[in-house]
């Protein structure tokens, strides 16, 4: 099969026959860098046909700190990925690193499909994303149940947010589920960055009963955010 890049870096997240979310991270230290590992990782897999095992789509981001890049993909299984990882990843690796020596390849997670998704604001829905914010949770151990809980509480005090703290320049927020049970991640889309930032000027203000409920829920041990800018994403031809 071929290899389609997608227009705007933006993956179908919630694609039919996904079965598992990879997210992991690259540290590749500037800028330069940044920009030479994302062009080595186009041509690397735009220069070959899609692989088999492979996954449903790969999507690379690049950090707005300059030295980082952000990893989306999807895949049918478990089994999959492993299969991927046995047979492919490091010749394709092999590749990509020739070009760029001293790639840190860390933190990479599972994570199940999204199990809820919510429009930001109606006047954003169809824009395309500028900026993608990364929104980690981390809790002080495995408990499914927990991490539903959190992220229905996240949908509780954003509606509660209606004519107060609109997310204006807002798009969609995506939140994933780990497998291991402890953690949360919310893949939400931008019109921009400044858009994000502007939203979060408008957190100056007390947090609301809903909101607080989020920040200090039962076993929250945690959390970080990163703002990307995309960079690619590819799937298989038909």
């Amino acid at each position: 099969m071929n290899t389609v890049t997608l227009p705007h870096a933006r993956p179908d997240l919630h694609r039919s026959g996904t079965g598992l979310v990879m997210v992991s991270t690259w540290r590749v230290g500037t800028p330069e860098r940044q920009q030479a590992a994302v062009g080595a990782l186009r041509e690397e897999w735009e220069g070959r046909d899609w692989p088999e095992p492979g996954p449903l789509s790969y999507t690379v981001h690049a950090g707005e700190d300059g030295t980082t890049l952000l990893h989306y993909s999807q895949w049918a299984s478990e089994e999959a990925y492993q299969e991927y990882f046995r047979t492919l990843r490091d010749g394709r690796n092999a590749q990509i690193d020739a070009a760029v020596p001293g790639i840190e390849r860390v933190g990479i997670r599972r994570y199940a499909p999204p199990y809820r998704s919510a429009v930001l604001s109606e006047e954003s829905a169809s824009a395309v994303p500028g900026s993608v914010v990364v929104v980690e949770a981390e809790f002080d151990g495995p408990d499914s149940a927990r991490q539903r809980a959190w992220v229905d509480a996240v949908f509780t005090a954003m509606e509660s947010d209606t004519g107060r703290r609109l997310a204006r320049g807002g798009i969609a927020a995506h939140f994933h589920l780990s497998t291991d049970g402890a953690g949360v991640l919310n893949y939400a889309e931008w019109e921009s960055a400044r858009a994000h930032e502007e939203w979060l000027a408008a957190d100056a203000a007390p947090l609301s009963d809903a909101w607080a409920a989020v920040h200090h829920h039962p076993g929250l041990a945690g959390g970080r955010v990163r703002r990307y800018t995309p960079a690619l994403s590819l799937r298989a031809g038909v």
